[in-house]
């Protein structure tokens, strides 16, 4: 866990971009029950955090894609993030729809691409990882060459690494669920009874309240 990770999730922890809950579990969209809800547009209405934020990602950006030419954003969570980034690398930014319009010239991306031209994709929140890869395969329909996504956060979910070993992605955050419930204990936001049942979460989210 570096320092930059575990600064970041207790930002998120502070702010209430994140919610623990291992005893009254979230349901979401998809109806699966879960002790965290994570929302990190709400970084936006911070910025001092929005910042701590952008320059994590720009520096993880610089190193582990010294090559990256554009810089996107998925939508819509991603867009700002995408813009603040692209501004401290001093380079161009677009951002991914969810899908490609249905009028015009019918494309799924805003902005201005070349052809083979080197992207990075920034998104919010990693779960399973389904829309930030649609995402990529859209951009290289469109002419991108797809270095990799950046994230500011992973629930860190098998399916989810499955999907981006599957698609052959790579994939950087800033921090992640692990280091998310080592902040949240230090923080005395949970207690030491409750890591186990977090635990077993991110291994079987289906099954944990089962075991």
């Amino acid at each position: 866990m570096t320092e930059l990770a575990k600064n970041i999730a207790k930002d998120l922890l502070q702010i209430e971009a994140v919610f623990l809950s291992p005893n009254e579990p979230f349901t979401w969209a998809s109806g699966l029950k879960s002790p965290i809800y994570c929302d990190n547009r709400i970084t936006m209405s911070y910025p001092v955090v929005r910042a701590d934020i952008a320059k994590g990602l720009a520096e993880k950006i610089k190193e582990t894609y010294p090559d990256v030419q554009v810089i996107a954003g998925t939508a819509t969570a991603g867009i700002p993030h995408a813009a603040w980034v692209a501004d401290l690398l001093n380079l161009p930014m677009v951002y991914i729809r969810g899908k490609a319009k249905d009028h015009g010239k019918g494309k799924q991306i805003e902005g201005r691409i070349f052809k083979g031209q080197k992207m990075v994709i920034i998104e919010d929140l990693i779960s399973t990882g389904g829309s930030v890869l649609e995402a990529a395969d859209a951009a290289e329909r469109e002419g991108a060459d797809v270095l990799g996504v950046a994230a500011i956060f992973t629930y860190e979910l098998l399916k989810g690494k499955a999907r981006f070993a599957e698609k052959n992605r790579e994939l950087v955050t800033l921090t992640n669920y692990s280091t998310l419930l080592e902040a949240a204990l230090e923080s005395n936001y949970i207690e030491e009874s409750d890591v186990t049942l977090l635990q077993n979460w991110k291994k079987d989210p289906e099954n944990w309240l089962n075991k």
